[in-house]
């Protein structure tokens, strides 16, 4: 894949995580608040306030910081590591939030995460051929 998809991928994914920092904030906080796992030791709006002020810094750092894009993938995925245990709670749990209103959907949101930590990598420059 040529440096323009990469970075057609980079800038989306960042973009998508502004975006999805900002409704942690605003309009969808209480669906947010939903996804936090009973057992987590921390205040579910704290959490989600938290979480959305991080999702926007990695985003807007992944979009206008191109030249540390390999530093800001590595912590986007590790992000996306550090959130997996609330998505497997939310299925375990069985919570209804963002439309994931049944155990099969929930599931299958599980195997979403994985891309996204790809995406991550590869937006970042971390997943690339070795020329030999």
């Amino acid at each position: 894949m040529s440096s323009a998809a990469r970075t057609a991928a980079r800038l989306l994914l960042g973009s998508v995580m502004v975006v999805a920092g900002v409704l942690h904030l605003t309009t969808q906080r209480e669906e947010f608040r939903a996804q936090v796992p009973a057992w987590f030791p921390v205040d579910e709006d704290l959490t989600v306030l938290g979480s959305g002020v991080v999702e926007i810094a990695l985003g807007a750092s992944f979009v206008a910081l191109p030249r540390k894009r390999r530093l800001v993938g590595a912590l986007l995925a590790a992000f996306f590591v550090v959130i997996f245990p609330g998505n497997v709670a939310q299925y375990v749990e069985g919570t209804d939030a963002f439309g994931l209103d049944s155990d099969r959907k929930r599931l299958v949101r599980l195997f979403f995460q994985p891309l996204l930590v790809l995406w991550a990598l590869y937006g970042g420059g971390w997943l690339r051929r070795r020329r030999g």
